[in-house]
Parts: C-alpha cells; structure tokens; sequence
C-alpha cells in the first residue's frame, strides 16, 4: 500500500506562494518548498525512503488565489516536460 503525501499550496504573508510537503506517516515530518525543482528534490528523497511507493494528494488553502494556482500549474506542467526530455535523451535497450 502507498504512503500518502499531501502537498498543501499556500501562500505567505507578502502573496508569493509555496508548498507543504507532509508525509502522512510521520505525523511531524513536514517539508516546505518554495519552487518545483525544491519540491521534486524533497519529494523524491522522501519518496526513496518507501521505494517510491508513494501517493500525492494536492489541495490549496482558502487564501491561495487563482493566480497562484495558475503559477503552480505551469510550474509543474514545465517540471514534467523537463523530466520527459530528460527520459527521451537516454538510451533505452
């Protein structure tokens, strides 16, 4: 069975957002990442500690704007291209 992550995106007092990382197991294991190349580093790190069976459930607080979502998605819509170019450019047998 999968570990749950849960990635919370808030937002900070001067309105620049970030994300909690919390590992559901652990009840004080929370990490905080302020971009998507912090996020994936935190979460593949924890996510070795399971063999990478791991499952992520995103939510946002109440005061995270429709602009910071928009962010995020980008964000992570750039994250996951760059990790597909990185699996095209290596050599498969």
């Amino acid at each position: 069975m999968a570990v749950i992550f849960e990635s919370l995106i808030k937002s900070n007092p001067v309105g620049r957002w970030y994300i909690e990382l919390r590992d559901t197991s652990e009840e004080d294991r929370v990490e905080f990442c302020l971009d998507m190349d912090e996020y994936a580093q935190k979460i593949e790190d924890m996510g070795a500690e399971y063999g990478g069976d791991i499952e992520v459930h995103w939510k946002a607080d109440e005061n995270v704007t429709q602009q910071q979502l928009n962010e995020v998605r980008i964000e992570i819509a750039r994250w996951e291209q760059q990790m597909q170019e990185d699996t095209d450019g290596e050599m498969k047998f």
